[in-house]
């Protein structure tokens, strides 16, 4: 019941996803009168479809304190609690991002050896794609979480990205080990004298993102949320500016024509729709976080990286690399 076209937008993201994903089965929770209509539409995924009819909704401005107060029977806090129970594997929602991981920290609790979840995705660059961790989950964080952060951000883009030997990258003022607060330095420290089994690279600027420099960049919630909404905001100012240059004389418009094909690559390229889905790393359970303003093709792919996860065994290997790290510390 999430997302500012719900729950059209999540039915029909169902339907995309199990033509690509054909043995995954759905619980949908929320208002039965209002998503059985929209099943009818779409016959051949009611087989793999159970709703589950809750009267209570979180809206797009409740505070997460009082849905933790008073949500305990809404669609939110009923589908994270599915998942705690065991009945379902993860849990995708478009709904109120603070609530959502308000939720998921209360009913799924936190991974052994973790303190605190990042939010995390990924994004096109010059290289291919890259990670970003915390994009708002935390707005203040330690040195030792954002080594959990490096820690949990390089597995995911083993899992998601496939890469092998992902390179990480702390997100800083500047490259040179002198800058950046005391927590940053402290992180580098760690990830470069602590004999983790990582490749870190050291610390990266906010240009460094979008080159591809590393494959994996951590930051704090406060600087990772600030740049990701900055590099969305230029792409949206420059595709209004690319709209108002061929629309400005017959010239344009027929350069425009000629010129489509290679802007069509452009687009698909930095489609958001392709990198919609943020995951809520460290928890005792998976958790995507869809793009409340995203369509159909959008929540589909967030529902691909949720089953991604679940079966590449994410959170095993998480447990397996803090055990390994603990192992390392113990023995330097």
């Amino acid at each position: 019941m999430g997302g500012d076209s719900a729950p059209d937008v999540v039915i029909e993201g169902v339907q995309l996803a199990h033509v690509r994903l054909p043995d995954v089965r759905y619980l949908l929770f929320g208002d039965e009168q209002r998503i059985a209509p929209l099943l009818e539409r779409f016959p051949a995924i009611k087989p793999f479809v159970e709703i589950r009819h809750t009267e209570s909704v979180v809206g797009a401005n409740d505070k997460p304190g009082q849905v933790l107060r008073t949500g305990r029977q809404s669609s939110m806090w009923l589908s994270v609690k599915s998942v705690h129970d065991g009945d379902a594997h993860g849990v995708v929602s478009a709904g109120n991002t603070g609530a959502l991981m308000a939720v998921s920290k209360f009913v799924l609790r936190m991974a052994p050896g973790i303190d605190r979840p990042a939010l995390a995705a990924f994004y096109p660059t010059e290289r291919g794609e890259s990670v970003m961790l915390d994009l708002g989950a935390n707005v203040v964080c330690d040195a030792n979480n954002l080594v959990e952060f490096a820690i949990m951000g390089e597995v995911f883009a083993r899992i998601v990205l496939g890469v092998e030997e992902p390179s990480v990258g702390l997100l800083n003022v500047g490259s040179e080990e002198l800058k950046g607060n005391d927590n940053v330095r402290g992180a580098a420290a760690t990830l470069k004298n602590g004999h983790l089994s990582l490749k870190f690279h050291g610390f990266v600027e906010g240009n460094d993102i979008t080159k591809g420099t590393v494959d994996v960049v951590v930051a704090d919630g406060f600087s990772g949320n600030i740049a990701l909404k900055a590099a969305e905001g230029t792409a949206q100012l420059y595709r209004r500016f690319l709209r108002e240059a061929f629309s400005s004389s017959w010239i344009a418009r027929l350069g425009y024509l000629l010129a489509r094909p290679a802007l069509n690559k452009v687009k698909m390229r930095t489609d958001p729709r392709r990198y919609n889905g943020a995951m809520l790393l460290g928890l005792n359970g998976i958790t995507v976080k869809s793009h409340g303003g995203t369509d159909a093709e959008g929540f589909a792919n967030a529902i691909g990286v949720a089953v991604d996860l679940v079966k590449q065994g994410f959170n095993d290997r998480i447990k397996e690399e803090l055990l390994a790290l603990r192992s390392q510390a113990a023995a330097s």
